[in-house]
């Protein structure tokens, strides 16, 4: 069995800060990379308080799925990554605006010492067509 690999960018998103996509298409299923509070726009970071940067991040995640031609009903498994587990309930709350309850994703949050130009949130996803 072949590996199919297609590979998804959109300008509506962030352009990746290193050597890997925004995310990779592979036999039905889409990876999400981490995606950071960043303003695909203008390439500078939302910053301000967790759920102005949460929903930065949702919504760069938001234009990848559309671009793969997916929604959030797609989305099978979250990894939400946050500076200051603190920050929880805000982060559910942006999050929890994103999904249905009764089909939200598996997921996993985990507190980390650092993130990539030092954000406070980085979310990533993997969602199958």
């Amino acid at each position: 069995m072949s590996v199919v690999k297609k590979i998804i960018n959109t300008l509506h998103a962030p352009v990746p800060i290193g050597p890997y996509n925004q995310a990779v298409l592979s036999n039905g299923t889409l990876y999400i990379s981490g995606q950071i509070p960043m303003d695909p726009k203008t390439g500078e970071l939302v910053s301000g308080n967790i759920k102005t940067e949460a929903q930065q991040c949702m919504e760069n995640i938001k234009a990848i799925l559309t671009e793969a031609e997916m929604t959030f009903e797609n989305v099978v498994k979250t990894s939400i990554f946050l500076k200051d587990m603190h920050q929880f309930a805000a982060i559910n709350e942006v999050y929890g605006s994103y999904f249905n309850v009764d089909s939200a994703p598996a997921r996993e949050t985990v507190e980390v010492a650092n993130l990539p130009k030092f954000v406070n949130v980085e979310i990533s996803m993997i969602a199958i067509k």
